[in-house]
C-alpha cells in the first residue's frame, strides 16, 4: 500500500510539473508573439497587389508598420488587366481574398459590389485627409471603402526627349502635328509609337487618354453615356479615340510584333531610345526609374492632342485604392495599417523611396522639387485648368472587354467603327448587370 501511495504522489507531482511548464511556455509564447510600444500583439496581414506595381513605397511603409504595431505585411502578386480583374472577382466570390487589396478606383472598383466585400471606412478620422475627388471614386451609397495606394497619374504620351531634340521636334499641340512627328521619326529609322499588346490592358490608353478632348467639347457625354443616351459609335468626338488607334496602325507607326511586345519591353524601348513614344499612364515612371534610373530625366509627357491647338489638355487618373476585406480576421489591425499609410509619418516614408507619378490625393501634401521631369510637364495642364478625369471616374460604366477590342483595332482586325460598336454592346451588358436606369 505504501508503494502505491508513493506512486500516486509521484504522478501528482509530475502532473503539477507539467502544468507549471505549460503555463510558463504559454507565457513565453505570448511574449514571443511580441508587444510593441503601442501594446499590440503580433499580427500578419496579407495584401494582394498587381504584379507590375513598383512596391518600394508599400514595402517601406510596411516596415514602419511592423516596427510600430508589430503587424507584418505579406504581399501576394496577381496579373494586371482583365486576367487580374477575374482573379480579384473570383477570390472575393469564393471567400479567399487577402486581408488588404490594392485595386482600381472608379468604375472598375464599383463594379465589384463593394458593399458586400469591403469594410466601410467612412467613420474613420483619417478619411478627412483624403481629397474629395478621390473619395468619390471609392464611395458607394454613402460608404467610403478605400485609401489612395499612391499618387494620381495622367494618361497620354510619354516621349524620349533626346529623340525629339535630335530630330528638331516640338511637343505637338494637335493630332495632325503628332502624326507629322511620327512621320519624321519613322523616316529617321526609329519606332514612332510602341504598342505592347502582350499586356492587353495597355492597348486602351489611346482611347481612354482622349477623354479630355471628348469632355471639353461635350461635357455632358459621361452623363448621357451612363443614361444610355449617347454611344461611342454614334458620337463623333468619342469615336475619334478608336479612329486614332486605327490611324496609327494604317500609317505603319507601331513597332513590329505588337502582340508579343510586353509592358516591360515597351519601357525599355522608350528609355533606351529605340522608340520615341509610348501611350501610357505616368504610373509607368516609377518602373522606368527602377530599371533605367539614368534615363528617367530624359522621359517627357504630353496629353493626347485633339484638333484645337489652343485647347491641348490632359486626361487624369485617380490613384487606385487599398481596401479592407470585410471577412478578414484582422479588421482592426488592417484599419491601423491603412491609417498609418496615409498619415504624415507614413507618407514621409513612402515619398522617401518613391517619387510621385502625379499629384497626391492627400490634403496638404505637396510634390517635392525633385519630381520626375514628366510629372513637371503635367503641371502646365493643371495650372491652365486643361484637365479632365478619365471617363471611368465620371461614369460607373467600363466594359470588361475593352482591352481586347482596342487590340483588335490596333492590329487592323476590325475598323474603328466596328470596334466602337463592339464596345457599346459590351457596355450594354455591363449596364444591365449593374441595373442602371435606362438600360
Amino acid at each position: 500500500m505504501a508503494l502505491f501511495k508513493n506512486k500516486s504522489l509521484l504522478v501528482g507531482l509530475l502532473v503539477l510539473l507539467l502544468f507549471i511548464t505549460a503555463a510558463c511556455s504559454n507565457d513565453s509564447s505570448s511574449k514571443t508573439k511580441g508587444e510593441n510600444k503601442d501594446g499590440g500583439s503580433a499580427t500578419t496581414l496579407t495584401l494582394l497587389v498587381d504584379n507590375q506595381a513598383v512596391l518600394d513605397g508599400i514595402e517601406a511603409v510596411a516596415e514602419d508598420i511592423k516596427e510600430k504595431y508589430n503587424i507584418t505585411t505579406e504581399i501576394e502578386l496577381r496579373p494586371g488587366g482583365s486576367e487580374g480583374d477575374n482573379i480579384v472577382k473570383t477570390r472575393l466570390a469564393t471567400g479567399e481574398m487577402t486581408d488588404l487589396t490594392a485595386y482600381n478606383s472608379g468604375s472598375l472598383f464599383k463594379a465589384l459590389n463593394p458593399e458586400e466585400y469591403f469594410v466601410d471606412l467612412s467613420g474613420e478620422a483619417f478619411i478627412d485627409r483624403l481629397n474629395d475627388s478621390f473619395v468619390e471614386t471609392v464611395s458607394v451609397g454613402g460608404a467610403i471603402y478605400g485609401i489612395p495606394s499612391g499618387s494620381s497619374s495622367a494618361g497620354g504620351w510619354m516621349y524620349n526627349k533626346s529623340i525629339y531634340e535630335e530630330l528638331g521636334l516640338e511637343v505637338p499641340q494637335t493630332w495632325d502635328q503628332l502624326m507629322e512627328n511620327n512621320k519624321v521619326i519613322k523616316e529617321a529609322g526609329k519606332i514612332p509609337v510602341i504598342a505592347s499588346y502582350k499586356d492587353t490592358y495597355t492597348s486602351q490608353v489611346i482611347l481612354l487618354g482622349d477623354y479630355y478632348n471628348v469632355h471639353s467639347q461635350m461635357p455632358e457625354f459621361a452623363e448621357q453615356y451612363t443614361a444610355n443616351k449617347a454611344k461611342f459609335a454614334d458620337t463623333p468626338i468619342a469615336l475619334r479615340g478608336f479612329e486614332k488607334i486605327q490611324e496609327l496602325q494604317e500609317a505603319g507607326y507601331y513597332n513590329d510584333e505588337e502582340s508579343s511586345t510586353s509592358y516591360e519591353d515597351a519601357l525599355e524601348m522608350l528609355a533606351t531610345g529605340e522608340a520615341a513614344h509610348y501611350p501610357m499612364l505616368t504610373s509607368a515612371l516609377s518602373a522606368i526609374n527602377s530599371n533605367f534610373p539614368d534615363q528617367i530625366d530624359n522621359i517627357g509627357f504630353f496629353g493626347q492632342p485633339g484638333d484645337d491647338p489652343d485647347n491641348h489638355g490632359m486626361t487624369a487618373w485617380m490613384p487606385g485604392g487599398i481596401y479592407i476585406n470585410k471577412e478578414s480576421k484582422h479588421v482592426e489591425a488592417a484599419k491601423k495599417w491603412v491609417e498609418y499609410f496615409v498619415s504624415d509619418e507614413g507618407l514621409e516614408t513612402y515619398m522617401s523611396v518613391m517619387k510621385a507619378d502625379g499629384p497626391y490625393m492627400i490634403e496638404g501634401v505637396e510634390l517635392p522639387d525633385d519630381a520626375y521631369e514628366a510629372v513637371k510637364d503635367m503641371f502646365a495642364y493643371i495650372d491652365s485648368g486643361k484637365v479632365a478625369s478619365a471617363l471611368e471616374f465620371y461614369s460607373p460604366l467600363k466594359g470588361p472587354n475593352l482591352e481586347q477590342i482596342t487590340v483588335e483595332v490596333g492590329l487592323g482586325m476590325v475598323s474603328a467603327e466596328e470596334g466602337a460598336d463592339k464596345y457599346d454592346r459590351d457596355v450594354e451588358r455591363q449596364a444591365q448587370q449593374l441595373n442602371l436606369e435606362g438600360w
